[in-house]
């Protein structure tokens, strides 16, 4: 190994002592490959399987919460106990290559897609349509909806301790039923749970406290709890950096294990005011550094990239498309191979990346939006 990446391979251990084996994390992607009936497909199995051997933590694609936020076609569920045996699978899998598994809870709200609904329209905070081409005009939620939704989080939970996984990460950005509360544009309720940024604040942290009091209740060891956000939000009203930096405010008087900032790019400067030339990270950074263990994610490719993350007082980092392109990313840098390091998609390669055919499908058919190419 090249001596410079080796801050990449020293252990990490988050608040609760959980102890991982590098700071690579494998982020949370969806693969589009599950059953229909909410059960994982061999073929995504073996996704996981190629990918997983290197990096200190896997966090699962997510896993909706009850049947009316299923998202995706083939989006695995973890909303009934009879899913537990098939999602111990998966845990077994990541911790047979000694990695620490997360599973990631969810609810789709308003951005559910048409072929996935058993109602007549998404759930959200309000009846307000997605900026999206495909989407549909959501019904606001009522009160016992919310509750219930709150408990369905609590109760996936602990079908997660149940089936083995060493914690979860709760949903909380890319525009999901979480942030959508959390949003101006999504949430325009005159109720409790929606109006001020405080009101705004109400369901996602009421998420916190219930997933945090089953852990509580119910792990007879230490079981880490995460949560992803997005630091803005393009949508007029939407969410500011100053909005997340007073939610993170609230989230780390929590007993949290870390905050995921989810970001196309690491270093991608603010999508709300193009003037300001500074990361919208580096704000998070200096104020939430040294209150709890951040994970960034985005457009890390290289070693280099991975060690200027690390170097910036972010202790993990996390790779999605990277890990889909280069299975043996993190084998390679350790042993010194970093420079032939895949970047891309080859066909000659595909039975050896085990990338199931729906994810396969959209590479090709969003090679753009994806920004991962496919070559012969």
């Amino acid at each position: 190994m090249n001596h410079k990446y080796e801050k990449l391979f020293s252990p990490f251990t988050f608040p609760n002592q959980v102890t991982i084996k590098n700071r690579i994390v494998m982020s949370p992607m969806t693969t589009f490959s599950g059953f229909e009936n909410g059960k994982y497909t061999l073929d995504e199995l073996n996704y996981y399987q190629a990918r997983i051997a290197g990096v200190g933590m896997v966090i699962t694609g997510c896993a909706y919460v009850n049947r009316n936020g299923k998202a995706f076609i083939g989006q695995p569920a973890i909303d009934d106990d009879k899913y537990i045996p098939n999602l111990k699978k998966l845990a077994d899998l990541i911790h047979e290559k000694q990695g620490v598994a997360i599973m990631q809870l969810h609810h789709g709200g308003r951005e559910c897609h048409r072929e996935t609904l058993l109602l007549p329209e998404p759930l959200s905070a309000s009846a307000v349509i997605s900026l999206r081409e495909w989407a549909i005009t959501p019904r606001a939620m009522t009160t016992e909806e919310i509750l219930d939704t709150i408990e369905d989080f609590g109760a996936a939970t602990l079908r997660a301790i149940k089936a083995g996984y060493d914690g979860v990460e709760i949903h909380g950005a890319n525009t999901y039923l979480l942030q959508q509360f959390f949003s101006p544009h999504a949430n325009q309720r005159k109720d409790e749970w929606g109006g001020t940024l405080k009101k705004r604040m109400k369901f996602p942290l009421a998420v916190v406290e219930k997933v945090l009091a089953v852990v509580k209740e119910h792990s007879t060891k230490p079981f880490i709890v995460g949560y992803r956000i997005s630091p803005e939000e393009i949508e007029n009203p939407g969410i500011t950096l100053e909005d997340t930096c007073a939610l993170m405010d609230h989230l780390v008087k929590y007993p949290l294990d870390y905050i995921h900032i989810s970001n196309s790019w690491v270093w991608r400067k603010s999508l709300r005011n193009k003037e300001n030339p500074t990361p919208v990270i580096n704000e998070i950074i200096n104020r939430f550094h040294d209150k709890i263990p951040l994970i960034a994610v985005g457009g890390v490719k290289t070693p280099d990239d991975a060690l200027k993350v690390l170097d910036s007082n972010i202790p993990l980092v996390a790779m999605g498309r990277e890990l889909i392109a280069e299975p043996q990313w993190v084998q390679k840098v350790e042993s010194g191979q970093e420079l032939v390091i895949r970047t891309s998609i080859k066909l000659a390669d595909l039975a050896e990346l085990q990338i199931p055919q729906p994810l396969l499908d959209l590479f090709i058919e969003d090679n753009k939006n994806w920004k991962m190419s496919i070559e012969d």
